[in-house]
């Protein structure tokens, strides 16, 4: 994470990247190395028990998806705050796979502790979904406990939580644990194949990327009388920067990372943005924007934009666009990816499901005992969509070093958490007022 990883990689040094990430090139199209997709078939039949940390439909969507990567894959402990996400999350999962479903009344699990209480409860494998807010510490305490993971994306809010991820995903190769990361776009075969001829120099040498987000509004729980601020924080943790991170660091991160991905994993010096709420003003959003524009500065000079933003009844947008010195790659998150200049090209090739190709990944590996550790890149892709949000809060340039050492908190510093804390949220930032900590 030093001044070295600022750097931009020569076309040699992409191929490199090619390498180390398991892409193969072979003419114009990609395969992956034996095993990576492999059936399990013909390895070891030893049954892996699975712990589901979140249950709410993101959660849900990944135990069906490590329930499909592995026959020999079981479901035994499932935890969350709250009991009728988990019980709704065990009634679609049993519509799913019900013969891969073992959890029993003493191992459904509820509140602030249920995340331990998963872990120490004989799973092999965790997964774990729930707000980013408390993604550092189940990801210390599952490699602690020896376990691997799906690390849902973003990996934290804050600084200090990025820390704490790259001091796990430290651990972990240690302990040749696999963690994979819920960045599902570099597990789809479009965005892999154009992905590799961006590495492998077609487009010639990267001089800019610009990346759009534009999405329209998400869901809103309305509040009960019967809840406590935290419990309405809780159920509507989306609208809450301390438990999302923003919508920036919770969605756009996404597209944080395939900039990242087309820059061959380096990361910028520095960036400068703004951002604010035009359009979800009431108090019932919470604290956090609905839109951002951020500018990425690398250490060669070249440039990366970031353009996103959640508003209602606006034209939705989900592209990347890589311009280099003989082309452009271009790639539509929809489904089209092309390429212009002296090796234009368009994707005609084989789709498949991104969701499920992370899984599959994840379980080959573990029965490989080959493991996989996306804990450095996934803390990185993570850090830049906090980077941005600093910079849009504040309205300042921020230096990729000096936000990694940030010591500003995003949440609360309860030593435990419980339903009648009443966390008062800080304000909406204000760029020029807003303060870098």
């Amino acid at each position: 994470m030093g001044d070295k990883t600022n750097n931009i990689k020569s076309d040699s040094s992409r191929r490199t990247f090619l390498k180390k990430s398991g892409i193969v090139l072979v003419g114009s199209s990609i395969t992956y190395p034996v095993g990576l997709y492999a059936s399990t078939k013909t390895t070891k039949d030893t049954v892996l028990k699975v712990g589901l940390i979140g249950c709410g439909g993101r959660g849900t969507g990944a135990a069906s998806q490590a329930l499909h990567a592995d026959p020999n894959v079981v479901l035994t402990a499932m935890g969350d705050v709250f009991e009728d996400r988990l019980e709704g999350s065990l009634t679609e999962l049993a519509k799913i796979k019900p013969d891969q479903l073992k959890v029993d009344k003493a191992h459904k699990f509820v509140g602030f502790d249920a995340y331990q209480k998963v872990i120490d409860s004989g799973v092999d494998v965790v997964l774990l979904t729930t707000p980013p807010a408390f993604r550092p510490d189940h990801l210390i305490a599952a490699i602690k406990a020896d376990k691997h993971v799906f690390c849902e994306k973003p990996v934290a809010v804050d600084a200090p939580g990025i820390r704490k991820v790259l001091e796990a995903a430290k651990q972990a190769k240690a302990k040749n644990l696999s963690v994979v990361s819920g960045f599902c776009y570099r597990h789809d075969l479009m965005n892999r194949a154009i992905m590799g001829r961006v590495s492998n120099g077609d487009i010639g040498e990267i001089r800019s990327v610009t990346a759009f987000r534009h999405g329209g509004e998400l869901w809103y729980k309305d509040r009960q009388p019967e809840w406590t601020e935290m419990t309405h924080q809780m159920r509507n943790w989306y609208y809450y920067n301390w438990l999302s991170g923003d919508f920036i660091v919770e969605q756009s991160v996404h597209s944080c990372d395939l900039i990242s991905w087309s820059m061959a994993d380096e990361m910028p010096i520095k960036a400068v943005g703004t951002g604010g709420r035009q359009v979800r003003v009431h108090e019932k959003y919470g604290n956090i924007y609905d839109h951002f524009a951020v500018e990425y500065e690398y250490a060669n000079g070249s440039k990366s934009y970031l353009f996103t933003r959640q508003q209602a009844n606006t034209k939705g947008r989900n592209t990347l666009e890589v311009f280099g010195t003989e082309g452009c790659a271009q790639l539509n998150l929809y489904g089209k990816a092309r390429m212009t200049g002296k090796s234009a090209w368009e994707y005609r090739g084989e789709k498949n499901d991104m969701f499920q190709a992370e899984h599959d990944q994840l379980f080959a590996a573990i029965r490989s005992g080959n493991a996989i550790n996306d804990g450095e890149k996934m803390a990185n892709s993570t850090m830049m969509a906090i980077l941005a949000r600093t910079a849009g809060y504040t309205g300042q340039e921020i230096g990729w070093e000096e936000a990694l050492h940030s010591n500003e908190s995003m949440g609360p510093n309860f030593e435990e958490y419980h339903w009648n804390h009443e966390y008062k949220m800080p304000p909406v930032a204000v760029p020029g007022k807003t303060k870098f900590i």
